[in-house]
C-alpha cells in the first residue's frame, strides 16, 4: 500500500528545488505529477505536486505513491533542514487551525492559524503556538486529545 502526504512550507519555493531536495531526502526519484508517464516510471518513484498560494506558507505540496516505510514526519524535516524552510503538517485533532510545525533544525511543535477558503486556496495567517495559556487550547479542547499536547516540542525528529 502506498501513502498520500501533503504538507506547507513557508516560502513561495520553486518546484524544481523541492523535487530535488525531495529526492534527496527520500533516496529514491521524485517526479512532477503532470508531466508522469505511468507507462514509463520507475518503480520506486514518488510523484510530486507543487503549487503556491497565498497567505502563510504558500507553497504546498502532496506527493503521491509513498512506500509505507517512509515517515511523513522525518521527511519532512529532513526536507526543512536542506531547505532551511520550515514545514506545516496537519495534525491528528482533525481541528482545521491546528498543525505541527517543523522547524529547520527538525524540532516539531504544534501551532494554529486563522484558517479562510480563498478563489486561490486555503489561506493560513496568524501564526501562534498552540499552548495551554491559550483559551482555544485549555484542558477541554481537542488539543489535549493529540499525541502533541499543547506547549508539546519535540527536537530534531530528523535526527533520530
Amino acid at each position: 500500500m502506498t501513502e498520500l502526504w501533503n504538507w506547507r512550507i513557508d516560502d513561495r519555493v520553486a518546484a524544481e528545488e523541492v523535487w530535488s531536495a525531495l529526492a534527496a531526502v527520500l533516496g529514491r526519484p521524485v517526479l512532477p505529477l503532470a508531466a508522469a508517464d505511468p507507462g514509463r516510471l520507475p518503480a520506486d518513484a514518488v510523484l510530486c505536486d507543487i503549487w503556491h498560494v497565498p497567505g502563510e506558507f504558500p507553497t504546498v505540496v502532496d506527493c503521491y505513491g509513498v512506500p509505507d516505510e517512509l515517515v511523513e514526519l522525518r521527511a519532512v524535516a529532513a526536507l526543512a533542514r536542506r531547505l532551511g524552510r520550515s514545514g506545516l503538517l496537519r495534525d491528528d485533532t482533525l481541528d482545521a487551525t491546528r498543525h505541527l510545525l517543523v522547524a529547520t533544525d527538525g524540532t516539531i511543535r504544534p501551532v494554529h492559524f486563522d484558517v479562510a477558503d480563498t478563489d486561490d486556496g486555503e489561506l493560513l495567517r496568524d501564526q501562534r503556538l498552540c499552548t495551554v495559556t491559550s483559551p482555544g487550547c485549555r484542558g477541554w479542547s481537542q488539543c489535549h486529545r493529540s499525541r502533541w499536547a499543547p506547549d508539546s516540542v519535540v527536537p530534531a525528529l530528523a535526527a533520530a
